[in-house]
């Protein structure tokens, strides 16, 4: 049985690409930071392992790789937002954002690819935003780190290449999770009317579009954006 790694994994996307890389044979593992319950939870009804580290802290995330060894795919999901002004937002809460987004991407790629190089095998998937592509007012900091995602994935996909190793990402649109709950009723109809195919797009569109990106079917794809967004960004 094939082992992957989810980041952020307690989350509306999280949990919905957990179920799905289960239902797709594979032993998830389940990444927290504070939401204890719902990993344990989810882990429960999945028959994976809930694993808490901070992907910001890379010592922390070499000890768990060091732990598990080798695993075949790997999910950079964790992420956190702020709606602010640019020059409103706090050094702290953008810093954490920076760490947290990007500098959580980089450190689970880090820990985890000496052991897929080494077996010339593994699948790195990494979730960006179509914020990242196109930028988001009053998400500047949230808009920088998903962009930095996506240079990250293109570059990383050309170097381990030739070890075999595949690196993709999903930029979602506006997908409803508690993260978007923020927004009013007005502002959700707003947004809508944005979107071409007229509806908000769900966890599991954004769990579908990684399933397909691990699978075998994508076996000659790799530095790609794969844009999950109902055709808001194109």
């Amino acid at each position: 049985m094939k082992t992957a790694l989810v980041t952020g994994g307690t989350g509306g996307i999280g949990q919905a690409i957990c179920r799905k890389l289960f239902a797709d044979g594979y032993f998830v593992i389940i990444n927290y930071l504070n939401s204890y319950k719902k990993a344990e939870s989810l882990a429960e009804k999945i028959s994976g392992k809930a694993v808490r580290f901070d992907v910001s802290d890379l010592d922390e995330v070499k000890k768990i790789a060091g732990q598990y060894g080798k695993i075949d795919l790997l999910i950079n999901n964790a992420g956190i937002s702020e709606i602010d002004l640019f020059t409103g937002i706090s050094n702290e809460k953008s810093t954490r954002i920076m760490q947290t987004n990007l500098c959580g991407t980089l450190n689970c790629s880090r820990a985890f690819l000496p052991a897929m190089i080494r077996d010339k095998s593994g699948c790195i998937i990494n979730i960006s935003s179509m914020w990242g592509q196109v930028g988001a007012s009053c998400e500047v900091d949230y808009s920088t780190t998903k962009a930095g995602i996506i240079g990250f994935t293109k570059a990383l996909a050309k170097e381990v290449a030739p070890s075999g190793i595949r690196v993709n990402c999903v930029s979602p649109g506006f997908i409803m999770t508690d993260m978007n709950s923020k927004f009013s009723t007005e502002e959700l109809s707003a947004i809508k009317e944005e979107i071409p195919l007229g509806f908000f797009g769900t966890p599991e569109h954004v769990a579908d579009a990684v399933s397909f990106l691990a699978s075998d079917s994508a076996g000659y794809i790799t530095g790609q954006i794969l844009a999950v967004n109902g055709g808001m960004v194109i």
